[in-house]
């Protein structure tokens, strides 16, 4: 039996919407038997693999509160809103559940079967939560490598870990993406691709990024390694996305150089690769490459370091992986580019 429930929408309206019937919910202004804590409040489901709605109420009849939400290994679904005493902002988010739970290979741990939600933020509160099975919503897919994936373990964080804060209820990001990948073991790892593959439903998007971990690959097996991706998304009846590798932070003076810009060691430009697939293949270029060339390059050696991490703030240095503000600058210039190209995503975005 389905639930009437009243959504207020972004423009004021109070719109009754029907929902399935909720796996769990919780009174307004107590914490579900699911939930504990204060700050943060974790939260736990005994849910199957799979896309799911969370509907929650942030904010408090007794208190101002400032609220975050993430999920599984730190994977950011809303940035945190603040709310005043008696004020309680419904949103609606469809999030994706897989196990392992972070890196389809189980790297850093492979967490708890189910949901896990932690609402996070300066004084985190809720005043109720149901989770619901998700209808078909369309799933954007990420295969990728350790700059993409959801990282488990701070400071280190993917730039696919982020995106799903720019989505809205409706779609879903469902990462897939695997520290050390190149575009051949990712092909050919079952854990990786053939299972992303089975899962493909019409009109899904498979945003496909590699080439840090190509170091060492031709150029006929770069573009032959992609070009499968492509035409497997594509025998599912998905839409495949190219997105070129994001830059790595190593500057000649004030240039950065050809290993920064993915020239390999066998002197493959593997960006140019992609730019040429995506043409002769028709399949959408993110040129992520010149994106992140543009911002990096542009603050500079100095400037730019934030976007990576560094001894002191994050005590590792390392000019390939990024922080939280650089993994949310690179989704940031994702979204640009889905944008940009008009994908069907679009009409999900925030």
């Amino acid at each position: 039996m389905s639930l009437m429930r009243q959504v207020i929408l972004m423009t004021g309206v109070t719109a009754a919407v029907l929902v399935p019937t909720p796996i769990a919910t919780a009174a307004p202004h107590a914490l579900p038997a699911q939930c504990s804590g204060t700050a943060p409040i974790k939260c736990h489901f005994d849910v199957s693999p799979g896309n799911y709605d969370v509907t929650v109420g942030l904010g408090s009849a007794t208190k101002a509160a400032n609220t975050s939400m993430s999920v599984e290994a730190r994977r950011q679904i809303l940035t945190a809103v603040s709310t005043a005493t008696g004020q309680v902002v419904p949103t609606t988010v469809t999030v994706n559940v897989r196990s392992p739970e972070g890196q389809p290979t189980g790297q850093g741990g492979t967490g708890t079967p189910g949901l896990d939600i932690t609402f996070a933020g300066s004084s985190p509160a809720i005043s109720s939560l149901t989770v619901t099975k998700a209808n078909s919503p369309l799933v954007a897919y990420l295969a990728g490598d350790s700059t993409v994936c959801d990282q488990p373990v701070a400071p280190y964080t993917g730039w696919g870990q982020i995106l799903p804060t720019d989505v809205r209820n409706g779609a879903v990001i469902a990462n897939y993406a695997d520290s050390g990948e190149s575009s051949g073991s990712f092909l050919a790892n079952k854990a990786l691709f053939p299972t992303l593959k089975a899962l493909i439903k019409p009109k899904d998007l498979v945003f496909i990024q590699f080439g840090h971990n190509d170091k060492d690959t031709s150029e006929s097996a770069f573009h032959n390694n992609l070009a499968a991706m492509v035409n497997g998304v594509r025998e599912r009846g998905g839409i495949p996305v190219l997105v070129t590798p994001p830059v790595r932070r190593l500057f000649n003076g004030t240039t950065l150089t050809p290993t920064a810009l993915h020239v390999n060691t066998k002197g493959v430009d593997l960006p140019a690769v992609i730019r040429a697939l995506g043409k002769s293949a028709n399949v959408p270029v993110v040129d992520l490459t010149a994106k992140s060339k543009n911002l990096v390059q542009g603050l500079g050696p100095a400037g730019s370091q934030k976007i990576y991490l560094s001894k002191a703030s994050d005590g590792v240095s390392d000019n390939t992986h990024f922080s939280l503000y650089g993994a949310t600058q690179m989704a940031n210039l994702v979204v640009q580019g889905i944008r940009e190209l008009n994908l069907p995503l679009v009409g999900y975005l925030r």
